[in-house]
């Protein structure tokens, strides 16, 4: 399935006083990938909202493998695990310049109508670009 990659440098302000970077912030280096991921599909998340359809996270699954510190440059690679349907599901490994494995990730995030609060099918504008 559909692969992207981006580089992140880690800011001061993401580390704890140990000079690594704090553990919540990984679920902000996937957002980074999956809004990326995304874009480059030809779709951003502001679209679909203005469409009216909003993708909360529902699942979030991180192992941590090494850490990684302030100034490092990091790549967040983003995978799409299986054609989307009322969900959308990705996997994501980030590693350091060195190619060594820092964490490795999962979510699953929900396509939701935003007139009825409730799930719905994966817009088809966004299937029509995967098979393209």
């Amino acid at each position: 399935m559909k692969i992207d990659e981006i580089q992140i440098r880690v800011r001061y302000g993401e580390t704890d006083q140990m000079g690594v970077v704090y553990h919540g912030n990984y679920a902000l280096y996937l957002e980074m990938g999956r809004v990326e991921w995304l874009r480059k599909l030809g779709v951003s998340y502001k679209m679909m909202e203005e469409s009216g359809i909003m993708l909360p996270v529902v699942s979030l699954n991180i192992n941590y493998k090494k850490s990684a510190s302030y100034d490092d440059v990091i790549n967040v690679k983003t995978q799409l695990k299986k054609t989307p349907t009322i969900k959308i599901e990705f996997d994501y490994e980030i590693t350091n310049k060195k190619g060594e494995i820092l964490t490795t990730a999962s979510t699953v995030l929900v396509f939701i109508d935003m007139k009825t609060n409730k799930p719905t099918k994966a817009p088809q504008y966004l299937l029509d670009l995967l098979v393209g």
